[in-house]
């Protein structure tokens, strides 16, 4: 597919799907844009919609976003990606947006309305055999899918993963809870320390043997956690079947934490 394919939302006078080849443009506003432009418009009825709210333009690979309001800021948000959007500030003039598959956020008086914009599928490089001598590349924030901290940060990161861009960071009570089908001996003892090792793993806090007694603590960790782990894609959807693991596999992982550890059900380093 080449083509950008914009799904209009319950606030368009349309339901039909609108198409975009590379180069052609579509107005979107409370009045209709036609005449002026030639081109498709989608109608939007709604008296917190400017006249003339926006274009989009279809390129080859991506499409871009222009503001025409004054005052109103545009969001637009990837609705497979954790919360991860972009703005589009008032007067921008054809903003690249790089999601295949992005939501249109317009504020419009006490609410907010959207459609929707698909883009053509993104091409990645193939990767060719590194021929360069030397040491390899040291690998970013290497994590191990197969520890108990990893399913700790999967069950951090569950709200968000499922399109819940809003959803608050669970707490450790609620991450036991979530864990306790694929981890009987989880404990907010065991979870808790989980967390602070991922912390220290990732450099958001120095290790507790470099730490003065008595220091500050670092507030919003689990946030931190989140946020670090989204922004640099350390998991994805995908990893959410660590939550269904079956009940034998279960029993086997929870067997090999409690002989790994001190403390029952607490994960080894």
């Amino acid at each position: 597919m080449t083509r950008i394919l914009l799904v209009p939302g319950a606030c368009a006078m349309t339901t039909h799907t609108l198409e975009l080849n590379p180069g052609e443009v579509l107005t979107f506003g409370r009045t209709d844009d036609r005449p002026r432009t030639g081109g498709p418009h989608l109608a939007i009825r709604h008296a917190g919609v400017s006249r003339r709210a926006g274009i989009i333009t279809a390129a080859s690979m991506y499409w871009s976003l222009t503001n025409l309001s004054t005052g109103r800021t545009y969001v637009v948000e990837n609705p497979e990606g954790a919360g991860e959007h972009i703005k589009i500030a008032p007067g921008r003039v054809e903003a690249p947006i790089p999601f295949e598959f992005s939501r249109v956020l317009l504020p419009a008086g006490e609410e907010v309305l959207s459609f929707d914009v698909w883009a053509p599928g993104h091409e990645y490089l193939v990767p060719a055999p590194d021929s360069l001598s030397g040491e390899l590349t040291a690998p970013a924030f290497p994590l191990d899918r197969t520890r108990r901290y990893f399913l700790v940060l999967v069950a951090l990161c569950e709200p968000k993963l499922r399109e819940e861009p809003f959803a608050p960071v669970p707490t450790v009570a609620e991450i036991v809870r979530r864990l306790k089908p694929v981890w009987p001996a989880a404990t907010s003892t065991a979870v808790q320390w989980n967390i602070d090792y991922l912390a220290v793993k990732v450099r958001l806090k120095p290790p507790p043997e470099t730490m003065a007694e008595g220091g500050p603590r670092f507030n919003g960790k689990k946030e931190s956690l989140v946020s670090l782990a989204l922004r640099f894609n350390l998991l994805c959807e995908d990893d959410l079947a660590l939550l269904r693991a079956s009940a034998g596999t279960a029993t086997a992982t929870t067997a090999r934490a409690a002989t790994a550890s001190p403390v029952a059900g607490r994960v080894a380093r």
